[in-house]
């Protein structure tokens, strides 16, 4: 054989080891990009919308990131807009907002977010799936609360940020005036899955409402004259707790089942009727302080210094008020409403909606007083 048909046969050989080495590099390319994929799926609640390119602010050269969870409801659009300017603006951390809302609000919501200071937060968009609740919430005409879906979605908090180890969970009638990673750092005690802040104790029970009795104890939320509620051997004295601002240890809640837990207390409710009849506050209580009786660390009552939406009065001082990491408008009277305390300080964080589906009430009574 000739030299030159030497040269051919190895450039043949090299070449068709080439192209096998190619294709087999291809398949295992082609196997991870499909693993990805399908690791990607979530049951439930649907991620809509991911924001990740916003810039990021980086304090201790490597800092984690900052799950805040807020339900966003169409009618209430504007309270959680609000809130979510009043975090950005007052840390320097990297928060990424997860925004819990239903189909038909997510477009609106969109919008909103793309416009003015808004344009530089990083979050994402999450469809709270409905059928999770069926079977678990019964309509009654006395609690409202118990038709709005978006209420209960604090309790799936593991499958609405999935990868996270903690998350802070926030009502939308909120705002924060402290650095939320003061908030995200409280200690959980060991095999606690949430803080909150107790009512009894709390500064804002001390200042706002006094002689309020029952409205702060189990008695208040739990029918005590159940068997099933009698058998948990519970103190109806024991101090509640508030659930609209909460740090979840999600690693906890999952190795827990908490869901699951608080899922079983729903059901029996809807079997058995177990909530008070002069039920205290929200419908999403009851579950939550049996779940976590003696079992939940605290957060400083200046996190949650709430019941500012109790009246259309001022029971704080301006100071007090100025001196609060958070303000929650819990209670009727909401600072989009006609009537409400501190609205001064809640408008400051307000961003109207560009689309003029949302707006504040007051306005139009304001308006039409001038008329």
């Amino acid at each position: 054989m000739s030299f030159r048909k030497v040269n051919i046969v190895i450039l043949v050989l090299a070449v068709a080891l080439f192209l096998l080495v190619l294709h087999h590099n291809f398949l295992g390319l082609s196997s991870l990009l499909r693993n990805e994929v399908s690791d990607s799926g979530i049951v439930g609640p649907q991620p809509v919308d991911f924001i990740p390119n916003a810039p990021q602010r980086v304090v201790d050269g490597r800092e984690e990131d900052i799950p805040v969870v807020i339900a966003a409801s169409e009618d209430r659009l504007g309270g959680a807009i609000a809130a979510i300017n009043s975090i950005q603006h007052n840390t320097r951390s990297n928060v990424i907002f997860y925004i819990v809302t239903l189909n038909g609000t997510a477009d609106h919501l969109r919008s909103w977010l793309s416009s003015g200071n808004l344009k530089s937060i990083r979050y994402k968009i999450v469809n709270f799936d409905t059928k999770l609740l069926e079977g678990k919430v019964k309509e009654d005409p006395d609690q409202g609360e118990s038709i709005k879906p978006l209420t209960f979605a604090r309790f799936y908090l593991p499958i609405l940020v999935p990868r996270a180890k903690k998350a802070i969970y926030m009502d939308d009638d909120v705002i924060v005036q402290g650095d939320i990673l003061a908030l995200y750092n409280t200690p959980l005690k060991p095999g606690h899955a949430a803080a909150f802040s107790e009512d009894c104790d709390s500064t804002s029970a001390k200042v706002v409402i006094r002689g309020a009795g029952n409205q702060y104890n189990y008695i208040g939320y739990l029918d005590y004259k159940k068997e099933r509620i009698r058998k948990l051997s519970m103190k109806a004295s024991t101090c509640s707790f508030n659930p609209g601002v909460f740090v979840a240890n999600l690693t906890e809640w999952r190795r827990q089942n908490i869901t699951s837990q608080l899922e079983k207390w729903m059901k029996l409710n809807v079997e058995e009727g177990l909530y008070s009849r002069t039920l205290a506050g929200s419908i999403t209580t009851p579950p939550l302080l049996i779940v976590f009786y003696q079992q939940h660390s605290t957060i400083d009552p200046m996190w949650n210094v709430r019941h500012l939406g109790s009246s259309a009065g001022k029971r704080y001082s301006p100071q007090f008020v100025k001196a609060a990491k958070l303000l929650h408008w819990n209670g009727h009277f909401k600072p989009w409403g006609r009537t409400a305390s501190y609205t001064d300080v809640w408008e400051k964080w307000y961003i109207p909606d560009p689309t003029g589906k949302f707006s504040l009430i007051r306005r139009h009574v304001e308006i039409s007083h001038t008329k």
